[in-house]
Parts: C-alpha cells; sequence; structure tokens
C-alpha cells in the first residue's frame, strides 16, 4: 500500500472542501467511509490514492421520512441498520433482501450505503496488477476478453471492458426508481438512480457519472415504489456469500388479472446494475402468464453478447426472470 494523507472532516461541506484542496496538487484524494472496497483495493496496488477524506464524523446516518411518503436514507447508513429498518422492511422490503443476501453480518455492520453504490465493478483482471485492464490503464488492453470470463458481463459491453458491478444492493435500488443526492465543489444536485453508473463505452475507468469532487449524501425511495410485492433472488456458484452470477430485483402490482406496475432490475449481468426496461414495457398491461414472462425475458436478453465462458448467463438469466415473476404472481395467474 502507497503512503497517504489522512485527514477527517467533520461534516459533508468540509469534506469536498478537503478534497479539493488535496486533489488540487495533481494526485487523486478519495473520501473514506467503511472502506470495505477501497482498502482492499489500496492493498493490491490497484488504487493509488494521495489522500483519504474520512467523512464517518459526518451527520450523514439518519434514515428519514420526506413529506411525499418516500423515505431519505443518509449516506453514512450501515447496511446492517439498512437491512433492518421497519420502514424500509415493510415498505422497500426488496432492498432489505438484496443487503441480506449481499455480504456477511461483518461486512455489513461497516459497509455504508453511499460507499456500496461507489463500489469498482468486479474483474479479477482488474484486481491482477499485472494483466492488462483498461479500467487501470486506458488503452492498454483487456485480458478479460480471451480470458477467464464466466462471471463477467453480458448486456451492456464495448470491446474495452466486459467488467460487472459487484453490489445487491444497488440491483435493489435500481428497480425501486431510487435518486441519489451529492454535494460537490458546483454545489448540490440529484441523480436519478439509473443515472448514476455509466456503461463502459470508450472510458472503462469512469464508474460513474459524478463529477470530480462530488460526495453522495443520501439516498430518496420515491413513494411510488413503497409496498409492491417484491422478490430478490441471486443466482450464484455458493450458498455462502458470493458475487451474483445473475441476479434480479422485481417489484410489480396486479389488478384484475393484469400486470399494472412492474419494476425490473438485473445483477451480475453488466457494467452497471441493468434497468431491464424492454421487459417491463411487454409486460405492463400484459396477463402475469408464463408465456408472458417468457416472452419478455427473452427480448431483454436478446441484445446480450455472450464470450467463451458466460454463454450460460443468458439463459440462466431468462429462467431467473421468469421464475421470481412466477413466484410473484402465484395466485395472480401466474404461471397458467
Amino acid at each position: 500500500m502507497n503512503n497517504f494523507i489522512y485527514l477527517r472532516a467533520a461534516d459533508a461541506s468540509s469534506a469536498v472542501n478537503l478534497l479539493a484542496a488535496n486533489s488540487s496538487r495533481g494526485a487523486a484524494a478519495r473520501f473514506l467511509a467503511g472502506g470495505t472496497n477501497l482498502v482492499d483495493l489500496m492493498r493490491e496496488g490497484v488504487e493509488t490514492t494521495h489522500a483519504l477524506v474520512d467523512i464517518t464524523r459526518a451527520p450523514l446516518s439518519e434514515i428519514q421520512e420526506l413529506p411525499d411518503g418516500g423515505l431519505r436514507i443518509g449516506a453514512l447508513v450501515r447496511n446492517s441498520h439498512l437491512a433492518a429498518h421497519r420502514a424500509v422492511r415493510e415498505r422497500y422490503s426488496l432492498l432489505s433482501q438484496a443487503i441480506l443476501q449481499g455480504a456477511s453480518a461483518q461486512i455489513r455492520n461497516v459497509a455504508t450505503t453511499g460507499g456500496n453504490i461507489m463500489q469498482r465493478t468486479r474483474c479479477y483482471y482488474f484486481y491482477d496488477i499485472a494483466s492488462r485492464c483498461n479500467k487501470r490503464a486506458a488503452g492498454s488492453g483487456c485480458d478479460a476478453m480471451q480470458g477467464f470470463n464466466r462471471i463477467h458481463a453480458i448486456l451492456g459491453t464495448s470491446p474495452q471492458c466486459i467488467a460487472t458491478h459487484p453490489s445487491d444492493m444497488c440491483v435493489a435500488l435500481a428497480a425501486l426508481d431510487a435518486s441519489v443526492n451529492v454535494t460537490g465543489p458546483l454545489g448540490e444536485r440529484s441523480l436519478p438512480f439509473s443515472d448514476v453508473h455509466r456503461l463502459p463505452g470508450d472510458a472503462p475507468e469512469i464508474d460513474t457519472n459524478l463529477q470530480p469532487g462530488e460526495l453522495i449524501t443520501s439516498i430518496d425511495l420515491p413513494a411510488s415504489a413503497a409496498g409492491l410485492s417484491s422478490i430478490y433472488r441471486k443466482v450464484r456458484d455458493r450458498a455462502s456469500y458470493a458475487f451474483a452470477l445473475v441476479s434480479v430485483a422485481a417489484a410489480l402490482k396486479v389488478d384484475n388479472g393484469i400486470i399494472q406496475e412492474v419494476r425490473l432490475a438485473l445483477g451480475g449481468v453488466a457494467h452497471k446494475p441493468w434497468r431491464a426496461t424492454i421487459a417491463e414495457q411487454l409486460l405492463r398491461g400484459a396477463a402475469p402468464t408464463s408465456e408472458s414472462f417468457a416472452t419478455a425475458a427473452e427480448a431483454e436478453l436478446a441484445p446480450a453478447i455472450p464470450r467463451r465462458g458466460n454463454a450460460f448467463k443468458i439463459e440462466l438469466a431468462k429462467r431467473t426472470i421468469a421464475a421470481v415473476l412466477s413466484e410473484l404472481t402465484a395466485g395472480e395467474g401466474g404461471g397458467q
């Protein structure tokens, strides 16, 4: 691990100012919260941070009711607290389910909501500094393309990168239409969750659309997503905690035998949490049948580009989507 400057901020404003002051020296500086991903990257030499700005004393650890019936989650709320919070379990159970499947209790007790969103994408070659990786060194190449790519992306890939996003929590937030509030040198703004993370394109080294120096302060869950029937299903190589091969976050409402509302997101298949908008469009207004589920899943995975080691993910994703939707609509005509 390289030497770095350690700074401690009292609030979000001072954190932004400290980061700006230390980044202006021409070297990278980073915010530090739980550190469960960042510290690993620094230890492996993937991140060579000049300065760390510790934000754990900032007052960003509250979960608050919003006037419109939604919920605001502070960026420093620990994953364990978020998953156990009564309002989350009762109104946004999809989020609680995803967090509980994402990591061990020890990690959940340390990891923060904002830090979970800022995780770097998952790839063996990204973590191996002896390998070629366009995320670590732009233009160096991607050894995953012809290498061991069983865990890699099949949707939204580019010739530059096929890494996947590792978070379970973020897949649920994508399905729930969350928004992310940030503050930075240019002030405060809010982003739809679908706009926070990027597909690799020609710049896979850039994981998010946050501007330099911006800090996540909170995440808002809309009232419109509250109370929907939901399931988070994670398919992995072993029953213990592991990254998803494919995961599905689904929430819907059925009235009079017709799907009135549906929210669907996939994990383990793309560089960012993948909102399944094609499948949603086909399902909205349709009857909840095995045929409609299969048709929607087929259409969503049609653009998939498999590699030598991960072609199985296409069929796995289709079947998982159909299985989750069938379970959600059992008794409503699903699977009939």
